[in-house]
Protein backbone atom coordinates (compact mmCIF):
# COMPACT_ATOMS: atom_id res chain seq x y z
CA UNK A 1 0.00 0.00 0.00
CA UNK A 2 1.42 3.46 -0.89
CA UNK A 3 2.72 5.45 2.07
CA UNK A 4 0.41 8.42 1.44
CA UNK A 5 -2.64 6.09 1.72
CA UNK A 6 -1.38 4.89 5.09
CA UNK A 7 -0.96 8.49 6.25
CA UNK A 8 -4.51 9.35 5.18
CA UNK A 9 -5.91 6.34 7.04
CA UNK A 10 -4.04 7.31 10.22
CA UNK A 11 -5.43 10.85 10.04
CA UNK A 12 -8.98 9.58 9.50
CA UNK A 13 -8.75 7.15 12.44
CA UNK A 14 -7.38 9.88 14.71
CA UNK A 15 -10.16 12.24 13.65
CA UNK A 16 -12.71 9.54 14.36
CA UNK A 17 -11.32 9.04 17.84
CA UNK A 18 -11.65 12.76 18.50
CA UNK A 19 -15.24 12.76 17.33
CA UNK A 20 -16.06 9.76 19.49
CA UNK A 21 -14.65 11.51 22.55
CA UNK A 22 -17.30 14.25 22.20
CA UNK A 23 -20.39 12.43 20.89
CA UNK A 24 -23.37 14.34 19.68
CA UNK A 25 -26.45 13.73 21.82
CA UNK A 26 -30.08 13.99 20.88
CA UNK A 27 -32.28 15.73 23.43
CA UNK A 28 -35.25 13.42 24.23
CA UNK A 29 -38.35 14.61 22.44
CA UNK A 30 -36.37 16.82 20.05
CA UNK A 31 -35.06 14.43 17.38
CA UNK A 32 -34.11 17.36 15.14
CA UNK A 33 -31.82 18.74 17.83
CA UNK A 34 -28.61 16.68 17.85
CA UNK A 35 -25.91 18.75 19.51
CA UNK A 36 -22.55 18.12 21.16
CA UNK A 37 -22.71 19.02 24.85
CA UNK A 38 -19.44 20.89 24.66
CA UNK A 39 -20.68 22.90 21.67
CA UNK A 40 -23.50 24.76 23.44
CA UNK A 41 -22.76 28.47 23.68
CA UNK A 42 -23.32 30.82 26.55
CA UNK A 43 -26.41 32.74 25.48
CA UNK A 44 -27.16 36.30 26.51
CA UNK A 45 -29.08 39.31 25.25
CA UNK A 46 -27.01 41.45 22.90
CA UNK A 47 -27.11 43.42 19.64
CA UNK A 48 -27.24 41.96 17.12
CA UNK A 49 -29.21 39.14 18.73
CA UNK A 50 -27.59 35.73 19.03
CA UNK A 51 -29.23 33.09 16.88
CA UNK A 52 -28.72 29.50 15.84
CA UNK A 53 -29.64 25.88 16.47
CA UNK A 54 -28.74 26.09 20.17
CA UNK A 55 -31.20 28.96 20.68
CA UNK A 56 -33.87 26.96 18.87
CA UNK A 57 -33.13 23.98 21.13
CA UNK A 58 -33.46 26.19 24.19
CA UNK A 59 -36.78 27.60 22.98
CA UNK A 60 -38.16 24.12 22.26
CA UNK A 61 -37.35 22.90 25.78
CA UNK A 62 -38.68 26.07 27.44
CA UNK A 63 -41.87 25.78 25.40
CA UNK A 64 -42.38 22.16 26.44
CA UNK A 65 -41.88 23.18 30.08
CA UNK A 66 -44.46 26.01 29.69
CA UNK A 67 -41.97 28.83 30.25
CA UNK A 68 -42.00 30.07 26.64
CA UNK A 69 -45.09 30.65 24.50
CA UNK A 70 -43.74 32.58 21.53
CA UNK A 71 -42.44 31.52 18.13
CA UNK A 72 -39.56 29.05 18.00
CA UNK A 73 -37.35 31.09 15.69
CA UNK A 74 -33.82 30.45 16.94
CA UNK A 75 -33.32 34.10 17.93
CA UNK A 76 -32.27 34.96 21.48
CA UNK A 77 -34.52 37.98 21.97
CA UNK A 78 -36.28 39.63 24.95
CA UNK A 79 -39.15 37.09 25.12
CA UNK A 80 -36.70 34.19 25.26
CA UNK A 81 -34.68 35.99 27.93
CA UNK A 82 -37.86 36.44 30.02
CA UNK A 83 -38.57 32.72 29.71
CA UNK A 84 -35.03 31.87 30.82
CA UNK A 85 -35.38 34.20 33.82
CA UNK A 86 -38.61 32.47 34.87
CA UNK A 87 -36.91 29.11 34.57
CA UNK A 88 -33.91 30.26 36.60
CA UNK A 89 -36.11 31.76 39.30
CA UNK A 90 -38.19 28.56 39.55
CA UNK A 91 -35.09 26.43 40.10
CA UNK A 92 -33.32 28.72 42.53
CA UNK A 93 -30.73 30.26 40.23
CA UNK A 94 -29.99 33.95 39.76
CA UNK A 95 -32.56 35.16 37.19
CA UNK A 96 -30.07 37.04 35.01
CA UNK A 97 -31.25 35.63 31.68
CA UNK A 98 -27.78 34.38 30.81
CA UNK A 99 -27.68 30.71 29.73
CA UNK A 100 -24.40 29.42 31.11
CA UNK A 101 -23.15 25.84 31.09
CA UNK A 102 -24.79 25.35 34.49
CA UNK A 103 -28.10 26.61 33.09
CA UNK A 104 -27.85 24.20 30.16
CA UNK A 105 -27.21 21.31 32.55
CA UNK A 106 -30.15 22.28 34.77
CA UNK A 107 -32.39 22.69 31.70
CA UNK A 108 -31.50 19.24 30.36
CA UNK A 109 -32.03 17.64 33.77
CA UNK A 110 -35.45 19.23 34.31
CA UNK A 111 -36.52 18.52 30.74
CA UNK A 112 -35.48 14.86 31.00
CA UNK A 113 -37.40 14.44 34.26
CA UNK A 114 -40.41 16.10 32.66
CA UNK A 115 -40.37 13.61 29.80
CA UNK A 116 -40.02 10.69 32.19
CA UNK A 117 -43.02 11.82 34.25
CA UNK A 118 -45.01 12.57 31.11
CA UNK A 119 -44.24 9.46 29.06
CA UNK A 120 -42.96 6.72 31.33
CA UNK A 121 -46.39 5.14 31.88
CA UNK A 122 -48.96 5.29 29.06
CA UNK A 123 -52.64 5.60 29.99
CA UNK A 124 -54.40 2.30 30.74
CA UNK A 125 -55.80 0.91 27.47
CA UNK A 126 -59.14 -0.25 28.91
CA UNK A 127 -61.84 1.05 31.23
CA UNK A 128 -60.21 2.50 34.33
CA UNK A 129 -61.28 1.72 37.88
CA UNK A 130 -59.44 2.01 41.19
CA UNK A 131 -59.04 -0.50 44.01
CA UNK A 132 -57.83 0.67 47.44
CA UNK A 133 -56.78 -2.00 49.94
CA UNK A 134 -56.81 -0.50 53.44
CA UNK A 135 -55.08 -3.56 54.94
CA UNK A 136 -52.04 -3.36 52.69
CA UNK A 137 -52.25 0.43 52.16
CA UNK A 138 -52.06 0.02 48.40
CA UNK A 139 -53.95 1.69 45.55
CA UNK A 140 -54.20 -0.30 42.32
CA UNK A 141 -55.30 1.18 39.01
CA UNK A 142 -57.31 -1.42 37.08
CA UNK A 143 -57.71 -1.55 33.30
CA UNK A 144 -60.81 -3.55 32.30
CA UNK A 145 -60.69 -5.10 35.76
CA UNK A 146 -57.05 -6.20 35.50
CA UNK A 147 -54.23 -4.66 37.61
CA UNK A 148 -52.35 -2.02 35.64
CA UNK A 149 -50.17 -0.19 38.20
CA UNK A 150 -49.97 -0.10 41.99
CA UNK A 151 -48.98 2.67 44.41
CA UNK A 152 -48.39 2.92 48.19
CA UNK A 153 -50.89 5.11 50.04
CA UNK A 154 -51.76 6.31 53.52
CA UNK A 155 -55.28 5.65 54.78
CA UNK A 156 -57.36 6.73 57.75
CA UNK A 157 -56.49 6.34 61.39
CA UNK A 158 -58.69 4.10 63.55
CA UNK A 159 -60.66 7.03 64.94
CA UNK A 160 -61.05 8.54 61.47
CA UNK A 161 -61.26 5.47 59.18
CA UNK A 162 -61.23 5.43 55.42
CA UNK A 163 -64.75 4.63 54.14
CA UNK A 164 -65.19 1.05 52.93
CA UNK A 165 -67.41 0.39 49.92
CA UNK A 166 -67.90 1.07 46.24
CA UNK A 167 -68.00 4.71 45.22
CA UNK A 168 -67.41 6.87 42.16
CA UNK A 169 -65.22 9.84 41.36
CA UNK A 170 -67.30 12.96 41.99
CA UNK A 171 -64.95 15.72 40.88
CA UNK A 172 -61.29 16.51 40.28
CA UNK A 173 -59.25 19.58 41.11
CA UNK A 174 -55.68 20.87 40.99
CA UNK A 175 -54.14 22.37 44.14
CA UNK A 176 -57.44 21.96 46.00
CA UNK A 177 -56.20 23.30 49.32
CA UNK A 178 -53.45 23.28 51.93
CA UNK A 179 -52.37 19.78 52.87
CA UNK A 180 -54.01 18.09 49.89
CA UNK A 181 -50.96 18.11 47.62
CA UNK A 182 -51.14 18.93 43.94
CA UNK A 183 -54.26 16.93 42.97
CA UNK A 184 -57.67 16.13 44.49
CA UNK A 185 -59.97 13.32 43.32
CA UNK A 186 -63.21 13.59 45.30
CA UNK A 187 -65.43 10.55 45.93
CA UNK A 188 -69.19 10.07 46.24
CA UNK A 189 -69.12 9.06 49.91
CA UNK A 190 -72.55 10.08 51.25
CA UNK A 191 -71.52 10.72 54.85
CA UNK A 192 -68.63 13.09 54.33
CA UNK A 193 -66.01 14.66 52.09
CA UNK A 194 -63.42 12.05 51.19
CA UNK A 195 -61.01 11.78 48.31
CA UNK A 196 -57.73 10.60 46.86
CA UNK A 197 -55.16 13.38 47.02
CA UNK A 198 -51.51 14.30 47.24
CA UNK A 199 -49.75 15.23 50.44
CA UNK A 200 -47.22 17.59 51.96
CA UNK A 201 -46.24 14.76 54.36
CA UNK A 202 -44.72 12.11 52.09
CA UNK A 203 -43.14 10.37 55.08
CA UNK A 204 -46.64 9.20 56.14
CA UNK A 205 -47.24 7.19 52.95
CA UNK A 206 -47.74 3.52 53.79
CA UNK A 207 -49.27 4.16 57.23
CA UNK A 208 -52.60 4.81 58.93
CA UNK A 209 -52.32 8.57 59.14
CA UNK A 210 -55.19 10.46 57.49
CA UNK A 211 -58.61 11.68 58.54
CA UNK A 212 -60.16 9.15 56.17
CA UNK A 213 -58.85 10.25 52.77
CA UNK A 214 -56.41 8.25 50.68
CA UNK A 215 -53.07 10.06 50.49
CA UNK A 216 -50.60 9.52 47.65
CA UNK A 217 -47.21 10.93 46.80
CA UNK A 218 -47.77 14.00 44.61
CA UNK A 219 -46.00 12.50 41.59
CA UNK A 220 -48.23 9.40 41.81
CA UNK A 221 -51.53 11.23 42.13
CA UNK A 222 -50.46 13.46 39.24
CA UNK A 223 -49.89 10.31 37.17
CA UNK A 224 -53.34 8.81 37.76
CA UNK A 225 -55.17 12.18 37.67
CA UNK A 226 -55.68 12.27 33.87
CA UNK A 227 -56.73 8.59 33.84
CA UNK A 228 -59.85 9.10 35.95
CA UNK A 229 -62.93 11.21 35.39
CA UNK A 230 -66.27 11.81 37.14
CA UNK A 231 -68.02 8.47 37.28
CA UNK A 232 -64.87 6.33 37.49
CA UNK A 233 -65.53 3.50 39.95
CA UNK A 234 -63.47 3.40 43.17
CA UNK A 235 -63.63 0.26 45.31
CA UNK A 236 -62.23 0.49 48.84
CA UNK A 237 -61.85 -2.83 50.62
CA UNK A 238 -61.24 -3.72 54.25
CA UNK A 239 -63.17 -4.38 57.42
CA UNK A 240 -65.21 -1.24 58.16
CA UNK A 241 -64.99 -2.07 61.88
CA UNK A 242 -61.50 -3.45 62.36
CA UNK A 243 -59.21 -2.60 59.46
CA UNK A 244 -56.77 -1.79 62.20
CA UNK A 245 -56.58 -4.06 65.25
CA UNK A 246 -58.99 -2.52 67.74
CA UNK A 247 -62.44 -3.00 69.21
CA UNK A 248 -65.74 -2.15 67.54
CA UNK A 249 -66.87 1.28 68.55
CA UNK A 250 -70.17 1.73 70.37
CA UNK A 251 -72.43 3.73 68.04
CA UNK A 252 -75.49 5.86 68.62
CA UNK A 253 -77.59 8.32 66.67
CA UNK A 254 -75.86 10.80 64.34
CA UNK A 255 -72.83 8.54 63.84
CA UNK A 256 -71.49 8.30 60.28
CA UNK A 257 -69.16 5.92 58.52
CA UNK A 258 -68.62 2.62 56.78
CA UNK A 259 -69.45 0.68 59.95
CA UNK A 260 -72.83 2.45 60.11
CA UNK A 261 -73.43 1.45 56.49
CA UNK A 262 -72.61 -2.20 57.23
CA UNK A 263 -75.08 -2.25 60.18
CA UNK A 264 -77.74 -0.65 57.96
CA UNK A 265 -77.29 -3.35 55.33
CA UNK A 266 -77.52 -6.17 57.89
CA UNK A 267 -80.60 -4.67 59.54
CA UNK A 268 -82.17 -4.28 56.10
CA UNK A 269 -81.52 -7.92 55.20
CA UNK A 270 -83.18 -8.96 58.46
CA UNK A 271 -86.23 -6.77 57.73
CA UNK A 272 -85.72 -4.14 60.43
CA UNK A 273 -84.55 -1.22 58.33
CA UNK A 274 -86.01 0.23 55.14
CA UNK A 275 -84.23 3.57 54.97
CA UNK A 276 -81.38 4.73 52.69
CA UNK A 277 -78.09 2.84 52.77
CA UNK A 278 -75.99 5.95 53.22
CA UNK A 279 -73.82 5.35 56.30
CA UNK A 280 -75.69 8.08 58.22
CA UNK A 281 -77.53 7.16 61.42
CA UNK A 282 -80.88 8.94 61.36
CA UNK A 283 -84.32 8.38 62.87
CA UNK A 284 -85.14 5.34 60.75
CA UNK A 285 -82.01 3.52 61.84
CA UNK A 286 -82.65 4.52 65.44
CA UNK A 287 -86.02 2.74 65.39
CA UNK A 288 -84.54 -0.26 63.59
CA UNK A 289 -81.79 -0.68 66.19
CA UNK A 290 -84.25 -0.49 69.08
CA UNK A 291 -86.61 -3.01 67.43
CA UNK A 292 -83.72 -5.35 66.73
CA UNK A 293 -82.49 -5.16 70.33
CA UNK A 294 -86.00 -5.86 71.60
CA UNK A 295 -86.40 -8.88 69.28
CA UNK A 296 -83.12 -10.34 70.54
CA UNK A 297 -84.07 -9.68 74.18
CA UNK A 298 -81.20 -7.28 74.69
CA UNK A 299 -81.26 -4.45 77.22
CA UNK A 300 -83.45 -1.49 76.26
CA UNK A 301 -81.06 0.95 74.58
CA UNK A 302 -80.52 2.77 71.29
CA UNK A 303 -76.86 1.77 70.92
CA UNK A 304 -75.06 -0.59 68.59
CA UNK A 305 -72.69 -2.18 71.09
CA UNK A 306 -70.85 -5.48 71.49
CA UNK A 307 -74.13 -7.40 72.05
CA UNK A 308 -75.68 -6.03 68.86
CA UNK A 309 -72.53 -6.71 66.84
CA UNK A 310 -72.60 -10.35 67.99
CA UNK A 311 -76.32 -10.68 67.26
CA UNK A 312 -75.72 -9.33 63.76
CA UNK A 313 -73.02 -11.93 63.21
CA UNK A 314 -70.09 -9.54 63.30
Amino acid sequence: MPKHYIAIIIVLVFAGLLLCSSPARAVPGCPECRVATEGLRILKLQKPAMHGADVRLLQLMLKKLNFYRDQVNGVYGPRTVQAVQKFQQTWGAEPDGVVTEATWEQMEQVYSQFLISENEVPPPPGEVSILVDTYRRKLTVLSDGEPYKQYPVAVGKYKTPTPIGTFKVLRRARNWGTGFGTRWIGLTVPWGIYGIHGTNKPYAIGSYASHGCIRMNNKNVEEIYPWVKPGTRVIIIGNPFMYQPDRFRTMRRDERGGDVLEVQMRLQRLGYYDGPLDGIWGGGMERAVMEFRKSRKLSRDNAVDAEVYRALGL
